[in-house]
C-alpha cells in the first residue's frame, strides 16, 4: 500500500511545489488569473478584486489564528487602519506612487498590531478573542471622531485615491485588478514561505504546545508580539488595496461584521493552510452571490419578491455555513487535500 510520497533529495522533500499536481496547478491558476479580463465583465472583476483583497487580509488572520493558536477578532481595526493610512498619506502627497503609500500602511498597521497583541502576554483562548475587540471600538471611535473629519472624513466617510503608476492614472476595474493580484500572489506565497524558515517553525510551536515551546528557548513574548504585527501587516495592505480600489470608504466598513466574516473564511477554508484563506473566501464571497442569483431567478425579477426572498436568502447562507462546519470541520482544504492524495496513488487509491 502506498502511504507517502517517495523523495530522493533534501531538495526535494523542501520543494515548495513538491509534486506536479502544486506545481501544475499554480501555473494554470496564474495563467487565469491573467486571462480572466480579456472575458470578464466589470461586475466579474469587481468581485474578483475584492476577493483578491480579503484573501490578503484572511491570509494575515491565519498567520494569527491558524499557524500561531492566538485568535482575534479585531482585524477588522487594522484593515481600517490601511485604508486610512493610505488616504491620509495622499492627502499631503497627491500622486504618491502606490506602492510607498502600501508599504506604509503595512507598517502603520503593523505598529497597531503590536500594540493590541500586548494583551497575548497574559491571557488566551476566549479571553483575548475578547481583549481584542477593543481595537475595532477604539480605531473606530476616533475615526468617527468630529475633531478627525479632515483626514478620515468622520462618519460620513471620504473619498479615496486613484491609484497613479508613472503619471498614468488607474481608473478601470481592469487596471485595478492588475495591480492587486500580484500583489495577492506574492504576498500569500510569502506566507506559505514564511512558515519554511525557523520563525515559522517557532510560531507552530506555540501553536501546538506554547510551554514546550518556551522549554525549547522559544520567547513567548517577543513570537507572539510579532505574529500579531505580521498579521496585522497583512490587513493594512489589504485597507490599502481597499481604498485604490474602491471610490470611497465609511467607518462601517470595517466594523466588528469585517473582524467576523475574515475569521469565518479562515474556518471554512481550513486554518494552518496556505491554500485555507483561498478557498474560505471564494466560498464565503461568492455564495451570496449565487444565492443572489437564484433568488432573482425564482422570483422573476419581481422587486416585492426579492425583498422578502433576501432574508430567506440570509437563513440559507447561514445554514451552509453551519453545515458546512458539522460536516467538514477541517474547511475545504482538507476536501483537497484527500482528492489530490486519490490522484497521486492512483490505481492503488484505495
Amino acid at each position: 500500500m502506498i502511504t507517502g510520497n517517495f523523495k530522493t533529495s533534501y531538495a526535494a522533500d523542501e520543494s515548495l511545489w513538491n509534486n506536479w499536481a502544486k506545481r501544475y496547478g499554480f501555473v494554470l491558476a496564474v495563467v487565469f488569473l491573467l486571462v480572466l479580463p480579456l472575458f470578464a465583465d466589470n461586475y466579474v472583476l469587481l468581485l474578483a478584486g475584492q476577493i483578491a483583497i480579503y484573501v490578503i487580509a484572511v491570509t494575515g488572520v491565519n498567520v494569527l489564528v491558524g499557524y500561531t493558536g492566538l485568535m482575534s477578532l479585531g482585524h477588522g481595526a487594522f484593515f481600517a487602519v490601511g485604508a486610512y493610512t493610505t488616504v491620509i498619506l495622499h492627502q499631503y502627497v497627491e500622486h504618491l506612487f502606490p506602492l510607498i503609500t502600501l508599504l506604509v500602511s503595512i507598517v502603520v498597521a503593523a505598529g497597531f498590531g503590536f500594540l493590541f497583541g500586548l494583551p497575548s502576554l497574559r491571557v488566551k483562548g476566549l479571553y483575548l478573542a475578547v481583549a481584542t475587540l477593543s481595537a475595532n471600538f477604539i480605531i473606530l471611535f476616533f475615526i468617527r471622531q468630529d475633531w478627525a473629519a479632515p483626514w478620515t472624513g468622520g462618519r460620513q466617510g471620504i473619498e479615496t485615491p486613484n491609484a497613479m503608476f508613472f503619471g498614468q492614472e488607474m481608473l478601470s476595474n481592469t487596471q485595478k485588478y492588475y495591480f492587486i493580484i500580484p500583489i495577492c500572489l506574492a504576498m500569500v506565497l510569502f506566507a506559505q514561505n514564511l512558515f519554511r524558515t525557523r520563525f515559522g517553525r517557532a510560531l507552530i510551536g506555540i501553536r501546538d504546545n506554547d510551554h514546550s515551546a518556551e522549554i525549547l528557548g522559544i520567547s513567548l513574548y517577543a513570537y507572539k508580539l510579532k505574529s500579531f504585527a505580521i498579521s496585522a501587516a497583512y490587513c493594512g495592505a489589504a485597507g490599502s488595496l481597499w481604498a485604490y480600489f474602491f471610490p470611497a470608504i465609511l467607518p462601517e466598513d470595517f466594523s466588528l461584521n469585517l473582524s467576523i466574516t475574515l475569521v469565518v473564511c479562515l474556518i471554512a477554508g481550513g486554518m494552518g493552510r496556505t491554500l485555507g484563506p483561498v478557498f474560505g473566501t471564494l466560498l464565503i464571497l461568492l455564495i451570496p452571490e449565487m444565492l443572489k442569483i437564484v433568488s432573482g431567478w425564482a422570483t422573476g425579477g419581481d422587486g416585492r419578491a426579492l425583498i422578502h426572498f433576501s432574508s430567506i436568502r440570509d437563513i440559507v447562507f447561514g445554514l451552509i455555513i453551519i453545515l458546512f462546519l458539522i460536516f467538514e470541520p477541517m474547511g475545504l482544504v482538507s476536501i483537497w487535500d484527500r482528492f489530490w492524495r486519490v490522484v497521486a496513488r492512483w490505481p492503488f487509491s484505495k
